[in-house]
């Protein structure tokens, strides 16, 4: 049984339709918080709200796309409305594409940074201007916490799979940095970290061996077989994994931590 370590805490969460942003919203759901989750797709929202619902969590849906400053507004706004405030943002929507460097054009520029780039900024500004107004739950603690989801492909080489996905990669080292430049900004009210997942069993992941197939020629499942065969810990990562240190930052035992970026990821990346 999951320890509700979150009663009386209020959650946004961006992405939240599938992924690694629906295993977050249901691990936040079992430790007893509070939620608003949003995706691009209205139907997918609907879906895990509905799932939220279904573990006892109350659980509310709405369609954003986290290039729009008005609607991650509107999602803060949603929280606050229905639950008095917003103590943890989960800022997590994010794309993937395989394309090589060279035949990348502006438009696949420019829509991997504006989603993994601008939206990570747009969400975490509109919640830190709530956060900044509220009081702490407690005396001593944050006034809100942010939690970015960044990815390992932010900080290595990564080898041949990295000239398939400079954008990407690019985007998530931004991420990293942004959430640095944004803990230093609302410390010591607001606390803004990272997790920076690695190989993880997702559609995404499946898009990726997918395409990256079709460029080399390999097999379809090859791709992703020798990724999850590089990682120490002898297994594909799952949501799951991503959603547990996510829960500890947004816990009362990361109250002193700010402006990190942790990997999770088996041990494929080690600092």
């Amino acid at each position: 049984m999951t320890t509700r370590t979150l009663e009386d805490t209020v959650v946004a969460i961006t992405g939240a339709g599938q992924g690694i942003g629906r295993g977050i919203a249901e691990a936040f759901a079992r430790a007893g918080a509070s939620l608003v989750v949003s995706d691009i797709d209205a139907a997918a929202a609907d879906a895990t709200a509905a799932a939220l619902r279904a573990l006892g969590a109350p659980a509310q849906a709405l369609r954003v796309d986290v290039r729009s400053a008005d609607d991650n507004a509107a999602q803060v706004e949603a929280a606050v409305r229905a639950f008095g405030r917003l103590d943890v943002m989960v800022c997590n929507a994010g794309i993937m594409q395989v394309k090589h460097l060279l035949d990348l054009d502006a438009a696949d520029w420019d829509r991997m940074l504006g989603v993994n780039v601008t939206g990570v900024f747009l969400s975490l500004q509109a919640a830190a201007r709530q956060m900044l107004t509220q009081a702490p739950r407690a005396a001593g603690r944050p006034r809100g916490k942010i939690v970015n989801v960044a990815s390992v492909a932010g900080r290595m080489g990564a080898g041949p799979i990295a000239s398939v996905m400079p954008h990407y990669r690019a985007s998530k080292a931004a991420v990293i940095s942004l959430t640095q430049s944004a803990a230093i900004t609302f410390a010591p009210q607001v606390t803004v970290n990272a997790v920076c997942p690695g190989v993880v069993d997702t559609a995404m992941w499946d898009a990726i061996d997918r395409d990256w197939s079709a460029l080399t020629g390999a097999a379809r499942g090859e791709t992703w077989r020798q990724r999850v065969a590089g990682v120490p810990m002898g297994r594909a990562q799952t949501p799951a994994d991503v959603a547990d240190l996510a829960l500890f930052l947004a816990s009362r035992g990361s109250d002193y931590m700010t402006g990190q970026s942790i990997n999770v990821d088996g041990g494929l990346v080690m600092s």
